[in-house]
């Protein structure tokens, strides 16, 4: 969760309409031009670590938590929660906040969000820079979710098959998905820790697996989220960032992880080769950025903001 410090320039829950108040925090040098931070997920919310990335004596940076997550209102509501509705938010957001333009970063369905947003409102995206990179394809949720990534993490796919009944091998993601969203909340609970163990297990560059013990406070709201986009194909049309992307005519940076396990690298190939300014950097890293993309994305941030 965001806490506020002595860069916090204003905090506050924003009504966007739906009953859904967003939460904002407006961080960082006044007078600098401002970034748009997209959290990942879908689910997460924003948090401190993510402050890492910005230079709060140099930079504005506009941190929001999206619809139903962190400390947003209400929490937990998958009410009138599709992309469409959070691109809305987005302009709401930055219309409240006074900013005409603003350099929108973020990694996984943050970069797919970020991404969903410049094509739907260019006029309002100075340059994006992603990481992690999600289009919101199928053949992205079904890499993850059907562990097409089990050839390098065996044991992790072994564990999920063994909290997973036999007949639903096949597709255990989609059993537990239908538990996660499902009416019984102990099932909720229990399928949202082992989808989010395995998701987690393999995002970053580690041989190391080492889950922690289920507990009864396990708090299922990231993984329903999550499970609630992945189901509906991340309420996009097929192809849609791929098939929009000479409407992206903006400067666009990707640093994309080359041995990423959550979102196939792939993919931030495929874009870059339809991008009119777009320029992928490739990173030894996994999904999560090591030192060196994080010293890249700072980096690139720090220029485009000066």
């Amino acid at each position: 969760m965001l806490t506020v410090d002595g860069f916090t320039l204003s905090e506050g829950l924003v009504d966007v309409g739906d009953g859904h108040r967003l939460y904002v925090q407006d961080w960082g040098k006044a007078d600098a031009p401002p970034v748009l931070f997209v959290h990942g997920g879908p689910g997460m919310g924003t948090s401190d670590d993510y402050e890492q990335y910005f230079d709060a004596s140099r930079q504005r940076v506009l941190f929001c938590d999206q619809r139903g997550v962190g400390r947003s209102e209400p929490y937990g509501s998958l009410q009138d929660d599709t992309t469409d509705h959070l691109v809305a938010d987005i302009v709401r957001v930055l219309n409240h906040s006074g900013v005409d333009e603003a350099v929108l970063m973020g990694g996984s369905w943050g970069s797919c969000l970020a991404l969903a947003f410049a094509v739907a409102h260019p006029g309002r995206v100075r340059s994006l820079v992603l990481y992690g990179l999600l289009t919101g394809r199928q053949q992205e949720s079904d890499w993850l979710n059907q562990g097409r990534w089990r050839t390098f993490f065996p044991e992790v796919w072994q564990w999920y098959l063994d909290r997973t009944p036999e007949e639903h091998h096949d597709d255990p993601s989609a059993y537990h998905f239908a538990r996660i969203l499902g009416p019984d909340a102990a099932r909720a609970r229990e399928s949202a820790y082992a989808y989010t163990t395995v998701d987690t297990a393999v995002m970053d560059l580690d041989d190391r697996f080492a889950p922690a013990p289920f507990t009864d406070d396990v708090d299922p709201t990231s993984a329903r989220v999550q499970a609630h986009y992945s189901t509906n194909s991340h309420f996009l049309p097929p192809d849609h960032v791929l098939a929009n992307a000479d409407r992206l005519t903006m400067p666009v940076y990707v640093v994309q992880g080359r041995y990423d396990m959550i979102c196939p690298p792939v993919s931030a190939y495929e874009l870059a080769q339809r991008l009119p300014r777009g320029e992928l950097i490739w990173a030894l890293s996994g999904h999560g950025p090591n030192r060196e993309s994080w010293s890249l994305l700072r980096t690139l941030l720090l220029e485009l903001t000066q």
